[in-house]
């Protein structure tokens, strides 16, 4: 594949501060105030919201800080996403070297890339990442918790879950690697209602009988996906913080619900 130009932020100073020592400074004190899990077993999987960081940072921190006793073990991130503002059909790669934020350039997995070019799902399609926040609003976590590690940005258009699990099959590896889905929850019900229908999309997820719908996730194709391949690999997820706009920064007219979810090994969970 030929060189490509490094994909430049899209949603710093909209979503996220663009000034660097704002925006780690912000991460930081969100990863400080977020409550840890003693006696979990290190994270091979998490699910996290990607609204602005006034509004989800707080839940999302609760999933990163997870991730401090792997800092120098992960080397390689899947992360994935659904495409907002861009249709098409398959699961899309950018033709870019690295994607930046204003804290860093993170290299994409060119050797990786190479490996699933030929999957009849994976299309290389820079329109689906040029505007796209899902997946962007995670790196400065990522950059912040891990040391040095290579990037596969995923967007997620239509395609069936089962689809989006054997390449998530293919990727899974060892320690190196940690999967990373990016999804918000139910949009623009009132504030009742939308705690209503998030309870029942973690009834869905921790119960791994009934599929994440559509409209209870913007990323259900990916969750679902994860979920199935999860369950096959002995993964049990987790929930570790449930909240909405209307708990963090919002009013309670229109909410978002945001979600932070482990998958561990050897773990269940009862509620």
């Amino acid at each position: 594949m030929p060189s490509q130009p490094v994909r430049p932020p899209a949603a710093a100073g909209l979503l996220y501060p663009a000034d660097p020592a704002a925006l780690t400074m912000q991460i930081h004190g969100l990863l400080a105030r977020a409550e840890r899990q003693p006696g979990l077993p290190p994270p091979k999987a998490i699910i996290v919201p990607h609204a602005g960081y006034l509004y989800s940072g707080a839940v999302a921190a609760s999933a990163y800080a997870m991730l401090e006793s792997l800092r120098s073990t992960v080397r390689r991130v899947i992360l994935i996403g659904p495409s907002h503002h861009h249709a098409f059909a398959g699961i899309a790669i950018p033709c870019c070297a690295a994607f930046e934020t204003p804290l860093d350039r993170t290299e994409l997995d060119s050797e990786t890339i190479f490996s699933i070019a030929n999957d009849t799902a994976v299309v290389f399609d820079d329109a689906a990442h040029a505007r796209e926040h899902s997946l962007e609003v995670q790196l400065p976590f990522l950059q912040t918790t891990l040391d040095h590690f290579k990037l596969l940005p995923l967007a997620i258009g239509t395609v069936t879950p089962e689809a989006v699990a054997a390449l998530l099959d293919k990727l899974w590896g060892g320690p190196e690697t940690l999967i990373v889905i990016s999804s918000d929850l139910s949009h623009h019900h009132d504030y009742p209602q939308a705690c209503e229908k998030d309870s029942d999309t973690m009834d869905r997820l921790l119960g791994g009988t009934d599929e994440v719908l559509q409209d209870q996730a913007c990323a259900a194709t990916a969750i679902n996906a994860l979920q199935r391949v999860a369950q096959a690999r002995g993964l049990m997820p987790r929930v570790l913080d449930l909240r909405n706009s209307g708990d963090t920064a919002g009013e309670r007219n229109h909410v978002v619900g945001y979600a932070a979810i482990c998958f561990t090994p050897a773990l269940r969970y009862t509620h």
